[in-house]
Formats: C-alpha cells, structure tokens, sequence
C-alpha cells in the first residue's frame, strides 16, 4: 500500500508533476484533468481544424478545436466547454452539441481526459483566432478533400494531432459504429 503513495514533485498553474509508487506521471490542476475535442462540419460540408504554435512540440500544429474544460469556468461542463471553444477558436456557434465518448489520451504519463463531442447546426458568429495569445488560424476544408489536406500539411512540416483521423471518422458514425444521427 505505502509503495502507492502519491507524492508531489512540482506544480504550477496548469500541471503537477507526481510520483506514486515508482512512477512519475503529469496531471492537470483543474477540471479533473477534463479537455474536449470537438467535431465541427460547417453547412457547406466543410470540416473546421485550427491551426496554432504549441510551446511543447516547437512547431504549428493542425488540431479539431479543444480545450480545457473548467480552466476559467470551475462550473463548466463538457458541453459548456465545447460550445465556448467553439466560438472561440473559430467563430461558429452549434445549434446542437453531443458527447460521444471520453478517455485519456496518454494513459502512461497523464491523468488527461478528452472527450469527443460533435457540434451539429452551425452558424458563424465571429472570426475566432482564440483568446489572449491564442494566434489561432481556422480552417474550413471541404470534407471529402480533409484526409488528403491534412497530409499535405503534414508534409509541409506541421505536427498532425493523431486525434483527427478519429474525428473524422465520428462525423458520420458513433463510436460504436452506427450512423450519426
């Protein structure tokens, strides 16, 4: 019992570094490690990625919109969540938004979940570029071409969220398989 104790090595505004047992592993400090992804379809069948520089990887990356659940709203849900990131990273409001499934994301080194949620009956209502520093670009590419654009972008040097092919695929289809409806 005493080898799973959890023992603080560093915390800061965003993640603790922990150590239980012989293991050390990174948690997020807020939201109980809750993010979410969101899976958005504009009205003229085009999928929206946003495009922005993470800090960690040194590079642009292309990402669905995310964000932290709970990080300026302590009461958020993951629908309050979704819709706000929405809005904000790329200026489209959904009529309509579903979680579909939740689960880490690296299991190994994180207490990080994400959940998949899919934003249904768009309508712009901004620009979105994010907030602060954010310096977010949205893109909003046909669906039928995204596959082949995103490895375009990826052979243009930018870091792709493995993330994506899954969300693509939950377009159309629940994670059991079965149409969306």
């Amino acid at each position: 019992m005493g080898q799973n104790l959890k023992h603080t090595l560093y915390e800061g505004d965003w993640l603790r570094l922990v150590r239980i047992g012989h293991w050390e592993a990174c948690e997020r400090t807020h939201g109980q490690g809750m993010a979410v992804i969101v899976i958005a379809v504009t009205p003229a069948d085009e999928v929206l990625f946003v495009e922005q520089y993470r800090i960690p990887l040194g590079a642009r990356t292309i990402e669905m919109p995310a964000g932290l659940v709970g990080d300026d709203h302590a009461q958020d849900t993951l629908v309050d969540a979704a819709r706000r990131e929405l809005i904000e990273e790329t200026g489209w409001s959904p009529g309509r938004v579903d979680v579909l499934l939740v689960g880490p994301t690296s299991s190994g080194m994180s207490n990080e979940r994400i959940a998949f949620v899919r934003a249904r009956d768009l309508t712009k209502v901004g620009d979105g570029g994010g907030v602060d520093s954010e310096d977010i670009t949205v893109h909003a590419v046909p669906r039928e071409e995204a596959p082949a654009w995103l490895m375009r972008k990826q052979a243009e040097g930018f870091e792709l969220d493995l993330k994506l092919w899954a969300g693509l695929w939950m377009i159309d289809r629940n994670p059991d398989g079965s149409p969306a409806d």
